[in-house]
């Protein structure tokens, strides 16, 4: 071979080199290409599967698995073109050469066709993706907001310390927030769009909740000493007052027969006996109000309060009683005429359309009419039972009550 012929063989090595090192090139372009985008995609996907647990989410995920093999794949036959020839050794052949970039070629070319497979997945993505950044968008302030609520009600706490208010339990419910704000400072990567902004809500009613009961500590603690005040002179009031029920009862007994007061020759007992406990009660709640236990303070005051409630009402019952008696024994016909009264009006409403009344509600009118008289011809005796009297006349009543709420009932649904 000639001088000449060596040279233009060379020549013709050096260009195939050339173009194989411009294959190599434009395939690891397009590597970088695909290998960027990919990581873009990931990027979207992670903040579709954060925001959004939808079929539609969870088959683009599915989506991007499959679509990352086929890239692993050409990524492959990428990487093993690249490694097979070094382009850079002087001795390389031009048909070594001219193979090389056949092979990187086609590497380029399935790595372009496979970023095409990529894009076009991204771009049907965008809806998707569009819903989840709006999504995640409230992360950010909702977690803010909580955390300054937590902050509101640990300053609030710090305040009423500051006054001598311990606060113990206040203290207890803001530290039991602790967990619940790891949870919400590791976001919603990890669990979720929808569950961490539930979370920052949770953190801020509660931490809100937390610090309006600080604010109010010092007013309810002013609140409670008036009330333990009060309630101890009622007590007082009510030991007085259960003194004076056995005067009453005796008048009962000189006055009365035994049918209208037996029921009551025990409230003087009972209600010394309530009273005592009221104000032991009251002793142990002044220990929790000293002691800042504020939860069992309400409860006792409740308990004492209740207590007193129903020893005013049984100690008010024997001068209610006596007050009674004496006006029926005086005219038992003002009893009966309101009696009679509410009959009366009850038989126009059953008549009213009708000229024959239904006898659902005839019955139990003419029953009361009976019972009433039998009621009142009870007094004619020597000892007459005016409490029994009295009785008969509040229940007729209530009996005609029923009937006239059963005749609107009716009419109202016809």
């Amino acid at each position: 071979m000639t001088t000449a012929s060596r040279r233009w063989f060379g020549g013709r090595d050096d260009n195939r080199r050339a173009d194989a090192q411009a294959a190599k090139d434009a395939a690891a372009a397009a590597f970088y290409e695909l290998d960027t985008a990919q990581r873009d995609l990931r990027i979207s996907i992670e903040t579709i599967a954060a925001a959004d647990g939808s079929p539609a989410a969870r088959q683009a995920g599915e989506g991007f698995v499959a679509l990352g093999q086929r890239i692993d794949q050409v990524s492959h036959v990428y990487i093993e073109a690249v490694d097979a020839h070094d382009l850079d050794r002087p001795e390389l052949e031009g048909s070594v050469a001219a193979r090389a970039r056949d092979e990187l070629v086609r590497a380029r070319d399935e790595l372009v066709r496979v970023k095409g497979e990529l894009d076009r997945f991204a771009q049907g993505l965008q809806p998707l993706l569009d819903k989840a950044e709006t999504q995640l968008a409230r992360v950010a302030p909702a977690r803010e907001r909580a955390k300054a609520a937590l902050l509101a009600a640990s300053d609030a706490l710090d305040a009423v310390r500051a006054k001598g208010m311990r606060a113990d339990d206040l203290a207890a419910r803001l530290a039991a927030l602790g967990p619940e704000l790891t949870k919400l400072n590791q976001g919603a990567g990890q669990h979720g769009v929808q569950e961490t902004i539930q979370r920052a809500d949770r953190i801020l009613r509660d931490a809100e909740a937390i610090r309006a009961e600080a604010a109010r500590l010092p007013e309810r603690a002013a609140e409670i000493d008036r009330r333990l005040v009060s309630l101890r002179t009622r007590a007082q009031a009510l030991r007085n007052r259960a003194d004076r029920v056995d005067p009453v009862l005796s008048e009962l007994r000189r006055r009365f027969s035994a049918a209208c007061w037996q029921d009551l020759q025990h409230v003087p007992d009972q209600a010394v006996r309530d009273v005592a406990q009221a104000e032991d009660r009251l002793l142990e709640a002044g220990r929790a109000r000293d002691e800042q236990r504020w939860t069992d303070v309400g409860t006792l005051i409740e308990a004492v309060r209740a207590a007193l409630d129903a020893t005013d009402e049984a100690v008010s019952a024997a001068q209610d009683r006596l007050t009674r008696l004496e006006a029926v024994a005086r005219d038992p016909q003002e009893e009966v005429q309101r009696t009679r009264f509410a009959i009366r009006d009850a038989q126009r409403l059953a008549m009213e359309g009708r000229s024959v009344p239904d006898p659902r509600h005839a019955r139990p009118l003419d029953e009361s009419v009976a019972r009433m008289e039998r009621a009142l011809a009870g007094l004619e005796g020597r000892h007459p039972d005016y409490w029994h009297f009295l009785q008969e006349m509040e229940q007729v009543r209530a009996a005609v009550g029923r009937v006239v709420a059963d005749i609107r009932g009716q009419r109202g649904n016809g």
